[in-house]
């Protein structure tokens, strides 16, 4: 692929915002160059086929606009759960025939076929535990190589490690038996649980150049989970020490080998390629900002239906778990992502709705709904019938939560929520509902994915403390349902590196260690004027929330990871 200085031109203007100018002088173009393509390239992560977090929608968004320059020579490759049908994976056994019988004779065990998104790419998906009694070997190698110590690695440590050398093992066997250890080829691992995979191919295929992006440094999540300062002792902070005093000094010093002997080192945004600097010790080589594939949303006559189905479907499940009907003029209220309690905001939340039903002055209904997995045991038998039959005499007898957890005593959200007083009575005009469950179009409740439930939002919010890119706002942007962000998000500080009010479609709130209670009072303020507006003025918001979020296409945020390929196979 070559970028023409027009085209160039038109996506520099629309992601400057997003670096310092310290990052982009760093990574400019040099226009006068070619840029030097792949002739294969690989996509390794263990979110591929399998949905886990935000790295399956950045890769799974990505495929279309990457699958367009590369066609068939782009491979992704994931994991295989033996005898776990995958809904994500379409098998073709006419893909790489020859190879994948070569591999099952030497009990190889890989599947070939494709990706169930847009773009449809090839995958390969491997079975790792086909390779683990090379374990105890290859963790020795990354110790006599790289001084990666795993004596005193825990949980999930030794799959990921097996899991990212299987990855590797597999590239290698694919390009020797089809003879193309000439050709150009880039391999880029995600995340620390495939950074083993590089260390292996650096030893054994200095042929393949290698990518590695980290999406989140896993010691700069450990200080935040932990309840420490991130920002305001961000420069004393030391990456070994740090990994070390919080016990993630295995996963730590994977993740920093990687980033340190990858050809092209990358990251997602500004904000976490400071943090790459200070905990691993290198500023990575470019920032590929996470792009959004805008595509699968419903549109004109479409997205207004679904838009009324969704909000019928919220109205029928709230108003049969509280037991009484809501106002006409009700406004929903979400947030969603992984159950990280400080991290991903919800304790600000709560803080800020809080405020809101304190405020003698409002008078305007709120039903917000906390959609993130927990530890649930399967929907509400007693909540599932009154669906079923809501004229039944059937009781619900309790009002804040939509599945059984088996934490319910412990779990964080809802004692914040009991603290609170949100009791989801009828005379409180701010209602909460914690929906702890994955919503995959099964979960016994809802039985809707959670995109066709976040169409069905008046507003939503993502207080983010730690949040390197941060695509729930992004995609509930796209979604045309106003937002508020902040600018410890990637994408907040893409936004604005100014706060800005909702108005604005996306609302960005100055976030700081120690600034939690005025951040709680600027939300209120922003969930009170998207409260009180008109018809009029709130569908501007929307146009305008749609509007930022289409300056977000990988059709121009691709580039980035063009350029980065160039930079790999230029070492």
């Amino acid at each position: 692929m070559v970028l023409t200085k027009n085209r160039f031109k038109t996506s520099k203007k629309k992601i400057f915002s997003l670096f310092s100018l310290e990052i982009w002088n760093s990574i400019e173009l040099d226009m006068e160059n070619k840029i030097n393509d792949p002739d294969y390239v690989f996509e390794i992560s263990w979110e591929v086929c399998n949905k886990i977090g935000g790295i399956y929608t950045v890769l799974s968004s990505q495929a279309k606009a990457l699958y367009a320059i590369h066609k068939e020579n782009l491979i992704y490759i994931g994991p295989d759960f033996e005898g776990k049908e995958n809904i994500f994976f379409i098998e073709d056994n006419t893909l790489f025939k020859k190879w994948t019988s070569s591999c099952n004779k030497r009990n190889i065990r890989v599947r070939v076929g494709r990706w169930d998104i847009p773009g449809k790419p090839i995958v390969i998906l491997v079975d790792h535990s086909t390779f683990a009694a090379d374990t105890n070997s290859f963790l020795y190698e990354m110790w006599d190589h790289f001084k990666v110590d795993s004596m005193d690695a825990y949980g999930d440590y030794n799959e990921s490690v097996l899991f990212g050398y299987a990855t590797a093992k597999i590239i290698e066997d694919f390009c020797h038996f089809n003879k193309i250890e000439k050709k150009k080829i880039v391999a880029q691992f995600h995340e620390w649980t495939t950074g083993s995979g590089l260390l292996y191919t650096k030893i054994h295929c200095p042929h393949i150049k290698t990518l590695f992006t980290t999406h989140a440094t896993t010691t700069g999540r450990s200080i935040c989970f932990n309840g420490k300062k991130l920002y305001e002792y961000f420069t004393g902070y030391n990456g070994d020490q740090m990994a070390n005093e919080l016990n993630v000094k295995a996963k730590h010093l994977v993740e920093k080998n990687a980033a340190l002997q990858a050809d092209c080192f990358t990251t997602v945004s500004d904000i976490t390629a400071k943090e790459c600097k200070q905990l691993l010790g290198k500023m990575p080589d470019i920032v590929t900002p996470n792009g959004f594939e805008d595509d699968f949303i419903p549109t004109g006559a479409q997205y207004t239906k679904a838009r009324k189905t969704a909000k019928k479907l919220l109205r029928s499940v709230a108003e049969n778990l509280f037991g009484y009907k809501l106002s006409d003029d009700v406004i929903f209220v979400g947030t969603g992502g992984r159950y990280e309690f400080r991290n991903k905001g919800i304790d600000l939340f709560l803080e800020s709705l809080k405020l809101v039903a304190s405020d003698p002055d409002f008078k305007k209904e709120i039903v917000a709904f906390i959609l993130v997995p927990g530890w649930n045991m399967g929907a509400r038998k007693d909540l599932q019938q009154k669906l079923e039959d809501p004229e039944a005499n059937y009781n619900v007898y309790r009002k804040n939560i939509t599945h059984e957890i088996y934490n319910f005593w412990d779990d964080q959200i809802l004692h914040t929520m009991n603290t609170f007083h949100f009791d989801n009575n009828e005379d409180q005009n701010v209602k909460v509902i914690l929906v702890p469950s994955y919503l995959n179009g099964d979960d016994g409740i809802f039985n809707k994915s959670y995109y066709d439930l976040l169409i069905g939002l008046d507003l939503t919010l993502f207080a983010s403390y730690y949040e390197p890119w941060g695509y729930t706002p992004l995609e509930s942007a796209a979604f045309g349902i106003p937002t508020i962000t902040t600018d410890l998000a990637g994408f907040g500080l893409w936004c604005s590196k100014e706060p800005i009010d909702i108005s604005n479609g996306v609302a960005v709130i100055h976030r700081t260690d120690n600034n939690y209670f005025a951040a709680a009072y600027e939300i209120q303020n922003n969930i009170k004027q998207l409260a009180n507006m008109s018809k009029k003025e709130y569908d501007a918001t929307k146009k305008k929330a749609m509007s930022i979020a289409k300056k977000c296409s990988w059709d121009d945020f691709i580039n980035y990871y063009e350029k980065a390929f160039n930079i790999a196979l230029s070492k």
